[in-house]
């Protein structure tokens, strides 16, 4: 079941995987309100979702020609949507009025709110936040109904699937739901009643689904993420005003959004491009020179932006793992897969010039080996997904610290294979579909896979009170996963691609 739905997820970006479901969702309310079973008019609802996309885009454009960087259309798009299902839809002026002012507010906040060129609150709860600050109507969150439910539900379990935010998804929830259902019941409802009330009257799967996911304003650290999900949960069911603003469920979120930048890189981070080195026939190694010490642990990511004409719907911005070690002064590499045609970002990325700057908006990560060094691990890569185990394994060799660690090391073909030099001395299991003519000496190929769970169980005999790490794909993830499982091993940390 993970593979298939890692498969069906993974065929569009993220982004464009957020602005399905919302349109989805979008088609489910007017088909509703065709037959009756919402309040609001067809006609009422598509001028109202119009007024939202319309004020987003047009707002981006400006303030991206104002700030001279480029527009990211689908971005807009989806704060557009979000707001469409957040203001109450109407057909009069002066609400019509207000949606288009969150829209522009919302926009604004993304250039704004800033820092590094990334944008501190969730802009839809920025905007909606703004316009109860300017004592307009605030948002009515109509999206929660219990007809839409089982749609926005379907809808949240995908994206917080493709983001692997399942636990932090369930951690909202569960916090949101215990303390409404015992609001509820104290007033006197029945259980049964206080908890249809809570899921079909209250946005909380919407909620932390489409606004408290959003990856661009999480804290670095999943312990971070679980925490302020707590807490946000806590804050959605209080009842409480600051100032002239209402505690709602928008200002919430733009609590959370501020702990979470707080717990975040804060201090800018500038590179100098190097320059870069073909691996394989498919990917390149890029070098940058950090302005100054970038402090990381092994094993991390970090968000590059690289500014570039016409790019496409993936932006400006991606995350990539680190594949240098931690060091004060040194150089930060990463090593990407170079596909055909390939992200216009890819594109820029091989286009830039030694000496160009770029930035590094954010670092995090939790894809982290044991601190306790005498725990044996073992680590699966596959493809460019070794790069986090070269940040890994190169720390431990420059700390003189001895692990006991086996590689498990999946490449397409031969000619995939890069960073031999660099892990000539650990021990890896090279899984190819022919057999290498040389390889180093503590290096064995152990057949053309795939991997399961007998040659796991063959290959690594200790393999039970092993750590297991695995890196790649969704697919390859999902594959190695259910072999270590079917292996006995319970337990296994994944640093994945989403795509966002």
């Amino acid at each position: 079941m993970t593979a298939w739905l890692d498969r069906v997820t993974g065929r569009v970006t993220m982004y464009r995987l957020v602005t399905l479901l919302l349109g989805i969702t979008g088609i489910a309310a007017l088909v509703l309100s065709l037959v009756g079973e919402l309040f609001y008019t067809p006609v009422e609802l598509i001028v109202s979702a119009a007024v939202a996309l319309a004020s987003t885009v047009v707002a981006n454009r400006v303030f991206a020609l104002v700030f001279r960087t480029m527009p990211h259309l689908e971005s807009s798009i989806i704060t557009g949507l979000l707001l469409f299902f957040l203001f109450l839809p109407s057909l009069e002026p002066a609400e019509l009025g207000t949606l288009a002012i969150a829209g522009v507010l919302a926009t604004a906040s993304k250039y704004l709110i800033a820092v590094r060129g990334r944008h501190i609150l969730n802009p839809t709860a920025a905007g909606a936040t703004l316009v109860a600050v300017l004592q307009l109507p605030s948002a009515g969150w109509w999206v929660a109904t219990s007809s839409l439910l089982p749609v926005t539900l379907i809808g949240a379990f995908l994206v917080l699937y493709r983001t692997r935010r399942l636990v932090m998804g369930t951690v909202f929830v569960a916090v949101t739901a215990s303390i409404l259902i015992v609001r509820l019941t104290a007033s006197g409802q029945d259980v049964g009643q206080a908890v249809s009330t809570t899921f079909g009257s209250y946005p909380v799967i919407f909620f932390v689904g489409f606004m408290l996911s959003e990856p661009l304003t999480m804290a670095p650290r999943r312990w971070q993420q679980l925490a302020i999900a707590a807490l946000v949960g806590v804050l959605f069911t209080v009842p409480f005003t600051i100032g002239p603003v209402f505690l709602s469920f928008e200002f919430a979120l733009v609590i959370g959004n501020v702990l979470a930048f707080a717990a975040g890189q804060r201090r800018a981070i500038r590179l100098s491009y190097l320059g870069k080195k073909q691996l394989t026939p498919t990917s390149w190694e890029f070098r940058f020179q950090p302005e100054r010490p970038v402090a990381f642990r092994a094993g991390q990511y970090m968000e590059l932006t690289v500014p570039h004409p016409r790019a496409d719907a993936r932006g400006s911005r991606r995350v990539f793992s680190i594949a240098s070690p931690p060091t004060h002064d040194g150089p930060v590499t990463f090593a990407l897969r170079m596909t055909q045609p390939g992200s216009s970002f890819k594109r820029a990325l091989l286009d830039l010039k030694p000496g160009a700057r770029v930035r590094g908006t954010s670092v995090g990560g939790d894809f982290l080996l044991p601190h306790d060094s005498s725990t044996p691990v073992l680590l699966i890569a596959s493809g460019i997904g070794i790069t986090p185990f070269l940040s890994q394994l190169g720390r431990d060799r420059a700390a003189g610290v001895d692990r006991d660690s086996v590689l498990v090391y999946t490449v397409r073909t031969l000619e995939e294979l890069a960073f031999l030099e660099q892990l000539r001395e650990e021990r890896v299991l090279l899984v190819s579909p022919t057999h290498p003519d040389e390889l180093p000496a503590s290096w064995r190929w152990v057949g053309a896979g795939p991997i399961s769970s007998e040659l796991l169980a063959a290959e690594v005999p200790d393999l039970i009170p092993r750590a297991a790490f695995v890196s790649g794909s969704p697919l390859s993830i999902a594959r190695a996963r259910t072999a270590l499982r079917g292996a006995g091993v319970s337990r296994v940390r994944t640093d994945h691609f989403t795509g966002y």
